[in-house]
């Protein structure tokens, strides 16, 4: 899987956490979290704080770099649905077994979310999503 873009993006900051890490862009997040890790509501929690010392007042997107299989809380989606800044969700994998889970994700998301096996599709759909008004 190709993780870097041919771009060379600027991290505004990185953050480890006890489940793995986030890369705060300018306008979008880049999350890769370790392999048998669960995504619980608490540890969505410290990325929601993240994007709102860094997002509070604009726009921006989320990138999930799935390149290790770990579990995801469905509610956590519930919460997530409610931040009005966050204006596009992107999932990066080539698992099939991602692209089944993303199916049910994007169920209990519903709002701007895509599945794309390359990073840099995703980037790019991020980015457009941000342009729009």
């Amino acid at each position: 899987m190709k993780i870097a873009s041919t771009k060379k993006a600027i991290v505004v900051r990185e953050y480890q956490l006890d489940i793995g890490s986030v890369q705060v862009f300018n306008n979008y997040m880049v999350s890769t979290f370790d392999e048998g890790a669960t995504l619980t509501l608490e540890r969505a929690y410290q990325i929601i704080g993240i994007s709102e010392i860094h997002f509070r007042d604009k726009g921006f997107g989320y990138i999930s770099l799935r390149k290790n299989s770990y579990a995801v809380d469905p509610t956590i989606y519930n919460y997530l649905r409610g931040m009005e800044n966050l204006k596009a969700f992107a999932i990066v994998s080539k698992k099939e077994i991602d692209m089944h889970n993303f199916k049910i994700e994007k169920l209990f998301y519903k709002k701007n979310m895509e599945f794309f096996i390359e990073y840099d599709n995703a980037l790019a759909w991020v980015k457009k999503r941000l342009k729009k008004k």
